[in-house]
């Protein structure tokens, strides 16, 4: 992940492997968690990390998202061919 200070952009996210940002985005969720917590009992120091992850989270899932869609069009095209053909 790139520095604490700097979002996840989007072309960063893309380079990554499907594992990488599964990963990524399970250890970003369990981080999101405990900033609730923290937040909710007053210990939470820096507030500004709280919408940090929040949008590293939407990056990564909007870049699973549109590579699900991909493959799923990829998917498709070939059924459509092979209709065409019969």
């Amino acid at each position: 992940m790139p520095g604490d200070n700097a979002f996840l952009r989007g072309e960063d996210a893309r380079a990554k492997t499907t594992d990488e940002l599964v990963d990524q985005l399970t250890d970003l969720k369990k981080e999101q968690f405990n900033l609730r917590f923290q937040r909710a009992t007053g210990q939470l120091e820096n507030t500004a990390r709280v919408r940090k992850v929040r949008k590293d989270i939407a990056v990564i899932k909007t870049v699973l998202g549109a590579r699900r869609f991909a493959e799923t069009r990829k998917g498709a095209g070939e059924d459509e061919a092979k209709n065409a053909q019969a």
